[in-house]
């Protein structure tokens, strides 16, 4: 907001009505905006589901062409294959394929999407290349269905947040309204594949909005629950791991349960080290990045080789853990090899999700502790079954640190009640331990090595509940504006407040006319014999007593000036006092120096405590009264 001049750009005043938007913003035009974004998501979340279910069928026939040679979108296991040796070329022409994508299409492809989408919240204003719509799904279904041991909710979770981010380009909205259209596109995939809508709002909150507010919840709901609808549609009501009904736990149980819990956790950061680990390998490789994947294939082959069912997607194999009767000799493998196979492919940038990976490794492992448990004490009564469910959940909790999410995802997975409560349990301790040793996540580590940082709590803005009126000075420095420019520069050398910022300039009557900032005052270009009328601010800027101090540095940072005049919201022209920047940093500091400070609220002594009963004290041990 300039004019030209030939001293160069000077602000002009803005339109008062362009003002008294900050001031008074319209409750309806903000509803407009929310019912825009709302209707536009669910549009969204309609489509997801249909590439949900494409993204599965796509996988099912790449699936059957690699392994059984047969044009089919029947829902069949590598598992089953007959190929022998050759199973090993399988996972290596497919992992060359989305090496090439990558490469000429779109590096973007490379991972599990959720660090991919959290990045592009975080430092790119939610714009993801319209192309990702299109190259993730078809790679990441050449990957899982050429036998990469992923899960199909990652590529479409950073399918729907491409779609919603797309769509969010195409629209005339604000950098945070693409931010909810990425995330609730993104969700609405996940809620897609499991018929998850609580989970996945849960995910939103705790791995991509970083924020719990109206505008954001109300949308992101709103596709979540569309694209559970959608599952419904397309892929059927039951539960995507049904189980038979858990017995309800003991304290004996939840005590167990829980040191479960813990131990997952510690095993969790394990893996999730050692992703960044294989990662950092295939950095060091003398040979482009486009084959890599190729070269993490060789080991999805060869682990598929010898034991064959973790090959692919393997919610069967998930299914299998949580009725809680597989060998033990499948546990172990789908403990360690599972693993190997997943943590080396990952490692070296396919395309493929983490969520059912992690879901087996952790089922496998609770299985197998609650097995030794029974082994070592045959009178336990573990229940097998939750060991698995507890497993899975607390191995997802541990190494993305989304609590909540987890939980909830393991309960809607399998509507199982009785599991609730050892979820919690387990899951907690997971997340604490992984929060004490390790300062990442799965989720998180690859963006922190870029530099970018993630949020880490969900803490209300510091000065969002303070209002102007309470931090505002009522000592007003005002300057007439025929005052010469050296004469009010010499009294602005001999003030004893070094904090001054400006002074605001008023007629005979009060009122207010403009302001004057101190390092206009101070222009070595300015012509001393000039007046303040001459450099005066004739901008119409103001706050009220009760306008937040988070509208006033919106106001401040629009207008670029150090202070602001506070106005009655009845005489619009006179000041009663004025704001600066120093006194907004003096608040912040103090309220986050609050809220760090260790103190003790109640003291008790050892020696000569006092019990106040009705204004008398009552002395320790000898029970003489006196007087308070």
């Amino acid at each position: 907001m300039f004019r030209k001049s030939s001293r160069g750009k000077i602000p002009i005043a803005p339109a008062l009505a362009d003002l008294e938007a900050y001031l008074e913003p319209s409750g309806s035009l903000v509803t407009k905006r929310l019912l825009l974004i709302s209707l536009q998501v669910i549009m969204n979340a309609i489509i997801i589901g249909g590439i949900a279910k494409l993204l599965v069928l796509l996988i099912d026939l790449i699936t059957n062409l690699s392994f059984y040679g047969i044009v089919s979108v029947e829902e069949r296991s590598p598992a089953g294959h007959q190929l022998g040796i050759l199973v090993i070329v399988v996972p290596v022409i497919g992992a060359l394929v989305v090496g090439m994508m990558a490469r000429y299409g779109s590096q973007a492809i490379r991972g599990h999407g959720i660090p991919e989408a959290m990045e592009q919240v975080l430092t790119n204003e939610s714009k993801i290349k319209p192309i990702i719509t299109l190259l993730k799904p078809i790679s990441a279904a050449i990957s899982i269905g050429t036998g990469g041991p992923f899960g199909a909710e990652g590529p479409i979770i950073s399918t729907g947040g491409a779609l919603g981010s797309f769509a969010g380009q195409l629209m005339h909205i604000t950098p945070n309204e693409r931010k909810i259209m990425l995330t609730a596109g993104a969700t609405a995939g996940m809620a897609a594949i499991f018929g998850t809508p609580m989970a996945a709002v849960l995910l939103a909150i705790e791995l991509l909005l970083f924020e719990f507010s109206p505008r954001s919840i109300i949308p992101v709901a709103l596709a979540c629950v569309t694209g559970t609808a959608m599952h419904h549609l397309l892929f059927g009501s039951a539960p995507v791991f049904e189980m038979a009904p858990l017995p309800t736990p003991s304290y004996q149980n939840m005590i167990a349960y829980t040191l479960m819990g813990a131990v997952i956790g510690v095993i969790a950061t394990g893996v999730s080290k050692s992703v960044y680990l294989i990662e950092d390998l295939f950095e060091h490789l003398p040979i482009h990045w486009m084959f890599w994947p190729a070269i993490g294939a060789i080991a999805v082959g060869v682990v598929g080789y010898f034991a064959p069912y973790t090959l692919g997607v393997g919610y069967s194999n998930i299914s299998a853990l949580l009725s809680g009767s597989m060998t033990v000799q499948m546990v172990l493998g789908l403990c360690l090899l599972k693993f190997i196979s997943w943590a080396v492919s990952l490692g070296s940038g396919t395309s493929g999700g983490t969520l059912a990976p992690l879901l087996t490794i952790g089922g496998a492992t609770g299985l197998g502790i609650g097995m030794l448990v029974m082994y070592i004490y045959p009178s336990s009564n573990v229940n097998l079954p939750t060991c698995a469910l507890i497993g899975m959940a607390a191995m997802f909790a541990g190494a993305s640190r989304a609590l909540l999410t987890s939980i909830i995802f393991a309960f809607e997975t399998t509507m199982q009640p009785n599991g609730l409560l050892p979820l919690m349990g387990a899951c907690t301790a997971a997340y604490f331990v992984s929060f004490l040793i390790m300062k990442g996540t799965i989720m998180t580590e690859k963006i922190q090595r870029r530099g970018i940082a993630t949020p880490s709590a969900y803490e209300p803005d510091a000065l969002q509940g303070i209002n102007v009126g309470e931090l505002m000075h009522t000592k007003i420095p005002v300057v007439s504006p025929q005052s010469f420019i050296e004469q009010v520069k010499k009294s602005v050398q001999h003030h004893k407040d070094n904090k001054l910022k400006g002074f605001i300039a008023c007629d005979k009557e009060g009122n207010m006319l403009g302001r004057i900032s101190i390092s206009s005052l101070n222009n070595p270009n300015a012509d001393k014999n000039r007046v303040i009328a001459d450099i005066l601010n004739k901008q119409q800027l103001y706050v009220y007593p009760d306008s937040r101090i988070a509208l006033a540095i919106q106001l401040m940072d629009r207008y670029q000036t150090d202070f602001i005049p506070v106005v009655d919201r009845t005489q619009k022209n006179k000041a009663i006092g004025i704001l600066t920047a120093p006194m907004i940093f003096a608040a912040y500091s103090k309220h986050k120096g609050t809220d760090q400070r260790y103190q003790r609220a109640i003291s008790i002594k050892r020696s000569g405590y006092k019990l106040v009963v009705y204004g008398k004290q009552l002395l320790g041990k000898d029970n003489k009264k006196e007087e308070s």
